[in-house]
């Protein structure tokens, strides 16, 4: 669901629930004055090119390549100087982890608007085994399952693990809204408590752990705190994540260190056995009625019960874990202007609503939902998309077209595709209201972060997020209940091995 998926559903009930609605590579700079405008380009007749770029020498260029993506340049350098060297965004270079762990690193990089969308095609483009990228984690880290991520829509599992997933969706709906309003207010009391304590707080932790509690409580129904888990859910999930994702990951260690250890060979599943066998007894014990839909689809409870986990404590969980401290992020940074606004429309619509949160209420908050769309297009919580050429390809970019061949392996790398100038005015710019009215609505197709443009919406014959609209629902959510609380906050930024770090400096309540 989050950590690459997304929730535009077929089913006509979540629907209504649930809808829809380079160049340059500075870092992002906040704006509110002058509505963004659509860039038009006329067509052309676009000349065929050989795709530039080398793999270097066998294990040495793919060695060199990840020192340089995770060290010696870092991946926005990385990007944007072999773009300036090819003249191209369209380009052959090798994708990390390479040698020991990934047997082939080779990729074709795709970094425009315009040749990004050819990785959603499925009639072009495999997705088997792909979801992490080069290399595949080991299925003892899935009960030796290949979960869904990993399927190909060809796959026939595909299907029934999907149907699944939408009926997770459909049949909790209703406990959206109430559960994450009890969850987060629980946070944001501890933020206040802690304010009032130390002035600072810390939200990274503090999100993790409501994150959890949110999606146990409204679809599952059962707060894990009161289990034999606990409050242990996210460190156990920061563990079993960190065996499958070391391998694109660097955790500010020494370089050779940081490179020897999570780069060069896998981290043994045994590890996290343990951990991993406990999420795994949560989920299997509060999994009854999933199960009985589950054996009408043909799927046993075991292999469900691992899928329902990972699609809640990879997808879910972790895209609520970056997202939401990259989206605060961004509206801190925008300033109190933005804040205000976003606050009068937020309580004036949730006022004209009886005082509650419903589904029509944040229909009518268009700057809200834009600050939403905004975040996602700046910072997607998953970056990266791969698609192996399912047969000989001509690929377009807003320069030239290029000859794929089948087989060969594409990558996008999506901070760089949704900052396209010929796509987006001020594309590095955090631009509030881009998405307000007819004009920013038409933009809403470059939106990219759920695995296919915001406007198209998941299916069983597709890669596209299976909880693509609850994501976008439950960001929204976060957004409203924060300026339903607060009037105007401050932030300081940190990094951390997956996204942002984020310390509160002040809050003003209403």
């Amino acid at each position: 669901m989050a950590l690459t998926s997304s929730f535009s559903l077929p089913l006509p009930s979540l629907r209504q629930q649930f809808p829809s609605k380079y160049s340059t590579f500075r870092p992002i700079i906040v704006s509110l004055s002058e509505k963004p405008t659509i860039v038009e380009t006329q067509p052309t007749k676009l000349p065929t090119k050989t795709i530039p770029g080398d793999y270097g020498l066998p294990g040495i260029g793919p060695w060199k390549d990840r020192l340089d993506y995770f060290y010696n340049q870092g991946k926005n350098e990385f990007f944007e100087s072999r773009v300036v060297k090819y003249k191209s965004t369209v380009f052959r270079t090798n994708m990390p982890p390479g040698p020991f762990i990934a047997s082939n690193p080779n990729v074709i990089v795709l970094l425009d608007g315009k040749s990004f969308p050819v990785l959603f095609d499925v009639s072009k483009v495999e997705k088997k085994d792909l979801f992490t990228g080069t290399y595949m984690p080991s299925t003892e880290l899935t009960g030796g399952y290949r979960v869904l991520s990993y399927l190909d829509p060809s796959e026939p599992n595909h299907e029934k693990l999907k149907k699944l997933m939408f009926f997770l969706l459909s049949s909790r709906r209703d406990h959206v809204i109430p559960k994450f309003h009890e969850t987060y207010t629980e946070l944001f009391e501890t933020l206040d408590k802690e304010m009032a304590e130390k002035g600072t707080a810390g939200l990274n932790s503090g999100n993790d752990q409501a994150a959890f509690n949110f999606l146990a409580r409204s679809l599952f129904g059962v707060n894990p705190v009161e289990t034999k888990l606990g409050a242990d859910g996210p460190t156990l999930i920061g563990k079993w994540v960190l065996l499958q994702l070391h391998p694109v990951l660097t955790l500010g260690l020494p370089k050779f260190l940081d490179d020897l250890i999570l780069h060069t060979f896998r981290l043994p599943p045994f590890l996290v056995k343990k951990d991993y066998q406990r999420l795994y007894d949560f989920f299997y014990t509060n999994s009854a009625n999933l199960f009985v839909e589950a054996e009408k689809l043909g799927i046993s409870k075991e292999e469900a019960c691992h899928n329902l986990l990972f699609a809640t404590c990879f997808n879910s969980f972790g895209g609520m874990k970056i997202f939401f401290p990259n989206m605060m992020k961004s509206i801190a940074q925008a300033g109190v202007d933005l804040h205000t606004r976003l606050a009068n429309e937020i309580r004036s619509e949730v006022k004209s609503a009886g005082g509650k949160i419903t589904m029509s209420a944040m229909e009518k908050m268009p700057l809200m939902k834009s600050v939403v769309y905004e975040a996602l297009r700046v910072d997607p919580p998953v970056a990266s998309q791969y698609g192996r050429a399912k047969q000989d390809l001509k690929i377009e970019s807003h320069d030239a077209v290029f000859e794929v061949k089948k087989g060969e392996m594409l990558f996008g790398y999506q901070p760089f595709a949704t900052k396209d100038p010929k796509i987006f005015d001020r594309p590095e710019e955090f631009v509030a209201d881009r998405f307000v009215g007819e004009e920013g609505e038409k933009l809403l197709k470059y939106v990219l972060w759920s695995n296919g443009p915001e406007t198209e919406s998941p299916t069983v014959g597709n890669k596209q997020c299976a909880g693509k609209d609850f994501v976008v629902m439950v960001s929204r959510l976060f957004v409203t209940e924060l300026f339903l609380r607060y009037d105007t906050f401050n932030v300081d930024v940190g990094t951390s091995a997956l996204g942002v770090s984020i310390t509160i400096t002040s809050l003003k309540k209403a």
